[in-house]
């Protein structure tokens, strides 16, 4: 019997992100134009960083329409790994940025230069907003699924940045200390990359097919074991084709041939209701078949 496509997270997401993205790209467009009217070297180099923020949660969205594909001979999963590579992606591109803010903040430290601090806190104060929104839009989606994590994170580094912008420009405003911007620029780098790496090593779990947070493999084992008819389970392997899509597959050893439909479908309907698994492949055998197979 065939599965049907699954919707992922992402998926079910995907016009809250279509309507950050639009809100991010106004904000481009309106630093970079701020940017140029103002000469505000500050908020050209800003709009470079929203430029890469833009990308990525474009690259989330064409992720989104990837994993929405169905599946063919040649992809019998379908494309929901296309969310994890883009995941990923951004996730690497985070740190790049992340490190890169540490290095200019090192660098403005030894010669901080004169900002046109004005233009930039009101720039900034309109990217707070929309960086807010956009958080408030897409802050559901990312705890369900790592695209959409990836997303979330750029569009916090963003608003990380908006608020450190403003707090810059005003001390600067006021008191002329040209240090803040550097010392701000810094801490918002480190605030990214430890929550970055997080997104990564998730990132990277998913395509090793490492078993899943949210399943508990000890238990699945235990309550497979206790099933009505199972003598006993072994192989049994559980891993993610994306966020909130599972796959699971088992041997289980059966106490009788003629049980072997009714075991199967006990199985079946345990992992995927008790389980949430969306993938379940179950092979049955009878006692002793397991010292005729190769166990990795």
């Amino acid at each position: 019997m065939g599965h049907g496509h699954v919707q992922s997270a992402s998926s079910r997401n995907k016009r809250s992100l279509a309507v950050v993205f639009g809100l991010t790209s106004f904000y481009l467009i309106v630093e970079v134009v701020g940017g140029l009217w103002t000469g505000s070297l500050a908020l050209l180099a800003d709009a470079g960083h929203m430029l890469t923020d833009v990308a990525g949660v474009g690259l989330a969205l064409l992720a989104i329409r990837f994993a929405e594909k169905p599946a063919s001979p040649e992809r019998t999963y379908g494309y929901y790994r296309v969310e994890i590579l883009a995941a990923l992606t951004n996730a690497v591109v985070l740190i790049l940025i992340s490190l890169y803010i540490l290095y200019e903040a090192y660098q403005r430290f030894k010669n901080p230069p004169e900002v046109e601090s004005a233009a930039m806190l009101g720039v900034a104060c309109v990217g707070l907003i929309i960086n807010i929104i956009g958080m408030y839009i897409l802050r559901a989606g990312s705890k369900e699924s790592l695209n959409m994590k990836g997303a979330y994170f750029e569009v916090l580094s963003d608003m990380l940045t908006s608020i450190g912008v403003i707090a810059a420009g005003v001390i600067m405003l006021t008191t002329g200390w040209y240090y803040a911007d550097p010392i701000i620029s810094a801490g918002i780098g480190l605030f990214i990359l430890p929550r970055t790496w997080a997104l990564l090593k998730d990132a990277v779990g998913v395509l090793i097919e490492g078993t899943p947070a949210d399943v508990n493999i000890a238990a699945l084992r235990e309550s497979l074991s206790q099933i009505e008819g199972v003598a006993g389970v072994h192989d049994l392997h559980v891993w993610s084709l994306t966020s909130g899509v599972n796959a699971m597959s088992v041997h289980a050893v059966i106490e009788s041939d003629d049980q072997h439909d009714l075991v199967l479908e006990r199985v079946h309907e345990h992992c995927t209701e008790e389980f949430k698994i969306s993938h379940v492949t179950v092979q049955t055998e009878c006692r002793g078949f397991a010292e005729h197979e190769t166990h990795l």
